[in-house]
């Protein structure tokens, strides 16, 4: 059973986790942003989501804005002289450094609420290119072997309406073993999936983008959503 009921929780004094209840019982799904500060797209996406009334039609949905409030801030990939957050799971709860203690408690939150997805929401520098493997932009990243169908089928919903090839988005294969998706992955057997809209559009697109991947995802894996 769950140990977090509907509203708002701390993990942190500056960590908040908005619980939402769907009018059905069904799955649960969780979203985070602002793991790496200087990404900021995603940070206001699912402010504005939440803002706009976000609730699932069925089963639950965690969100985590903000992951790493003092990197956002500074607007840094880690907190000035801190540790990146996406590179210290599955954390230590006694460690000095407050990156890992973070993450033991996101860690803890996982295996007590066993959700069926787990959406970071990232951006990059650089346009996805498939010959060149470090290039995100546009992408779902995933690191299992082979692709989720989820992954596949969100993707070509996203594309269904873009034209520019800029725009368009792409399923990405690019495990990386110490990054907090992986490490999830690994302990719960959820699908996890990195979301990485490109930099080189402005905010407010970048911003509408990462929304419309949160609904599609939420779509794909049962859960839907309503307002937002």
């Amino acid at each position: 059973m769950s140990n977090y009921a509907a509203g708002v929780h701390a993990l942190t004094p500056t960590v908040l986790l908005h619980v939402v209840e769907g009018d059905a019982p069904g799955p649960t799904a969780l979203v985070q942003a602002g793991i790496h500060g200087d990404e900021i797209a995603g940070v206001h996406a699912l402010e504005e989501l939440l803002e706009g009334g976000l609730r699932p039609a069925r089963g639950r949905l965690l969100v985590v804005p903000c992951m790493n409030p003092a990197a956002y801030r500074a607007r840094t990939r880690a907190a000035p002289d801190g540790l990146d957050l996406n590179r210290c799971f599955p954390g230590d709860p006694e460690s000095d450094q407050p990156e890992r203690r973070l993450a033991a408690m996101f860690m803890r939150l996982i295996e007590h609420e066993r959700p069926v997805m787990v959406a970071t929401l990232h951006e990059s520098l650089k346009r996805h290119h498939p010959e060149i493997a470090a290039s995100f932009g546009q992408t779902l990243v995933y690191g299992v072997d082979p692709v989720p169908p989820e992954v596949v089928r969100v993707v070509a919903r996203l594309n269904e309406h873009l034209a520019h090839p800029y725009e368009r988005w792409a399923p990405h294969y690019y495990p990386v073993e110490t990054s907090s998706t992986e490490v999830i992955v690994a302990a719960t057997g959820c699908l996890g999936v990195c979301v990485e809209t490109w930099s080189g559009f402005d905010l407010r697109r970048r911003v509408d983008m990462q929304k419309a991947v949160v609904r599609a995802l939420l779509d794909e894996v049962g859960i839907g959503s309503h307002a937002g």
